[in-house]
């Protein structure tokens, strides 16, 4: 019995413990509960406070509505910074493509104009102005800057009337000072709105140095045609020339009636001139040789002036400017410009105050090489307009005892020696007949190497 109540008196600590720690588990976990509910509790009103403070109270209507409008303005605001932002950016772009749009027609080698509906050029860009040889183009009427009764005014004015694209069209222009150019001309009209003619864009571009190859290969190809068919006709016409002239001399010489005398005068006279046809074509036919000599056209200027002056004393003659060196043939050259200088000089012996002859030079230089101008001026009465065009044709004259092969020969002349010729009617009258010729290449300079001794 007493080891029952030894064992009932050892099972009930156990039981005991086991008790109280339940408990003190259970406190725990209502402790921990409590203090995260009352954590929650507090961020929630948190919350709470934070949205009541940013939201209106709606126990007064203007307090929420002034807080509306607060709100509305400053969206408007934020609005409005994004939207000048989005405006720089645009503003930007626009002044970029302006820049851009502006170098491409600067540096464009091709002549640009602007011409709007009133006829005012808008724009235009530097190689246009030195195609045409005028400065100052824009906001000027295209009519009076390019000339009222230029081939370019008539196609503008057109194309602004009618809306007719010309493409491509060569046409000639007259500068202010200086000498006809060759240009190639596009021409199209500027649309807008319902199809209203708003403008033109006029594309320019200088052929003149192409037209004058075109015709020194022309001209040169005309010449090669010429020598095969002259060097075949020249020695039969001859022998018969001198067929001719020589029963002539026989009647003259053998028979005594005046009659026949007269008649064999004439026949010999006439086998002459047709000799001397025949002599003068084959100077223009035969092909050149050009050696490659240096000219000092100075020297050769003054001996032309002094036997032009020897010739015709009654006309004034005299030279100025500048002259260089050409290559060439020193004799080709002096007939050339002998035969000028001689017709302007016969054309101021017809008027009434026997004129005056200039013959001026000038050196211009180019980027490459150069090219020697010479001028014969002359204030006679000028050239015709129809017979301009006609000068250096073959067979031409306007004298009663030409041959019509003066200035076909002097053409030839100035084109064999890679140069060219052409003539104008001086505003103040008389005619100007203006020789180009290209300058000598200089020989690239040999550099010496220097040794140095140390």
């Amino acid at each position: 019995m007493f080891a029952t109540i030894q064992g009932a008196n050892n099972t009930q600590p156990l039981w005991m413990s086991a008790v109280v720690l339940g408990v003190g588990l259970l406190a725990i976990t209502g402790l921990v509960v409590f203090l995260m509910r009352k954590s929650f509790q507090n961020r929630r009103e948190e919350q709470r406070g934070e949205f009541t403070a940013s939201a209106p109270r709606t126990e007064n209507p203007s307090a929420f509505m002034a807080a509306s409008m607060q709100g509305v303005i400053q969206q408007l605001r934020e609005q409005e910074k994004e939207l000048e932002r989005l405006h720089k950016i645009e503003k930007e772009r626009a002044e970029r493509t302006e820049r851009l749009s502006e170098e491409v027609t600067r540096n464009m080698p091709a002549g640009l104009l602007v011409v709007n509906a009133t006829g005012i050029i808008s724009s235009s860009n530097p190689a246009a102005e030195q195609v045409l040889g005028i400065r100052g183009l824009a906001f000027r009427r295209y009519s009076e800057a390019l000339g009222t009764s230029s081939d370019m005014t008539k196609l503008i004015a057109e194309c602004l009337s009618t809306g007719k694209v010309f493409r491509r069209e060569e046409v000639e222009h007259l500068p202010p000072a200086g000498d006809t150019r060759h240009l190639g001309v596009t021409i199209s009209p500027i649309r807008r709105g319902e199809g209203k003619i708003s403008g033109a864009i006029c594309l320019l571009t200088d052929l003149t140095e192409l037209a004058a190859l075109q015709q020194r290969m022309q001209l040169k190809e005309n010449l090669a045609v010429l020598g095969e068919l002259s060097a075949g006709i020249a020695h039969e016409f001859k022998n018969a020339l001198a067929t001719i002239s020589g029963y002539a001399q026989m009647i003259r010489s053998e028979s005594s009636e005046a009659e026949a005398l007269d008649y064999s005068e004439r026949i010999l006279e006439q086998t002459r001139n047709i000799t001397h046809m025949v002599t003068e074509f084959l100077k223009y036919a035969r092909p050149l040789e050009i050696p490659d000599e240096r000219v000092p056209l100075q020297t050769m200027v003054e001996r032309v002036v002094s036997e032009v002056r020897g010739a015709l004393p009654q006309v004034k003659i005299r030279w100025e400017g500048t002259f260089g060196d050409a290559g060439g043939d020193e004799g080709l050259l002096r007939q050339a410009l002998l035969n000028l200088a001689r017709n302007a000089a016969e054309a101021c012996a017809i008027t009434d105050s026997a004129g005056e002859v200039v013959v001026r030079g000038e050196i211009v230089h180019g980027e490459e090489t150069g090219f020697q101008r010479i001028s014969v001026a002359d204030d006679g009465p000028g050239i015709p307009a129809d017979v301009l065009a006609k000068l250096f044709r073959p067979f031409f004259t306007t004298k009663a005892k030409g041959t019509g092969l003066g200035l076909a020969v002097v053409q030839k002349i100035i084109v064999q020696h890679g140069g060219q010729v052409h003539v104008r009617n001086r505003p103040e009258g008389g005619a100007e007949f203006i020789v180009t010729l290209p300058l000598p290449r200089r020989a690239p300079e040999a550099v010496e190497s220097k040794e140095y001794s140390i």
